[in-house]
């Protein structure tokens, strides 16, 4: 079944997704962060994704949104999209108790995302934050989120997110993408993440 059997294309005209869209990409221009940009139908799930992906050359990532126990601290996690997270390790890793996945309103809130596009460019959402936040939920940088990212993505080439919206996936460089974590200004750690999911 093609993209047409299953979605229509009314998305490319939505004001609200081309605004999502259009904030990061202006972000990107006004920093010098070179890109490339792909419009496709909504991806909400890896698997579907993966069919638009395959001629796009990059690393594709899987992105999770989480909280902890007492729900004061927010934590995205990136990682190539055919491995899974061992969440019981990172849980160790932190300290905060029970990791869950946090919910919509949080999402938005932190990141100005909704469910289905969970991104670290998001994170252009959790800057210059601290005089409007609770202070129970900023770590000592002033920011909502901490970020941890697979090692492998360290030296991958080219990196592939969705930009705030899963109807687009933006590809950046290497550098460029650590040029953007620069300038988030946020903390964030490179991890052993997990399996490849035919490891397991």
């Amino acid at each position: 079944m093609n993209s047409d059997e299953i979605y229509d294309k009314d998305y490319l005209k939505d004001p609200q997704i081309n605004y999502r869209i259009s904030r990061v990409l202006a972000f990107f221009e006004n920093n010098d962060i070179k890109y490339e940009l792909y419009r496709h139908p909504p991806l909400p799930t890896i698997e579907i994704a993966l069919e638009y992906w395959k001629g796009i050359d990059a690393v594709h990532c899987k992105n999770l949104f989480m909280r902890n126990h007492k729900g004061n601290r927010h934590y995205l996690v990136s990682f190539e999209c055919h491995k899974e997270l061992a969440i019981h390790s990172l849980e160790h890793k932190i300290r905060e108790g029970k990791l869950s996945f946090a919910s919509s309103e949080r999402m938005f809130r932190c990141l100005g995302l909704y469910p289905g596009s969970v991104s670290p460019f998001g994170l252009v959402n959790d800057m210059e934050i601290s005089g409007s936040a609770d202070p129970k939920e900023l770590f000592p940088n002033g920011h909502r989120v901490k970020f941890f990212i697979d090692k492998d993505l360290e030296t991958a080439p080219r990196i592939s997110f969705h930009p705030c919206d899963n109807t687009a996936s933006v590809v950046v460089g290497n550098a460029d993408f650590i040029r953007f974590l620069t300038i988030w200004g946020g903390e964030y750690e490179w991890i052993d993440v997990g399996p490849y999911m035919n490891e397991l």
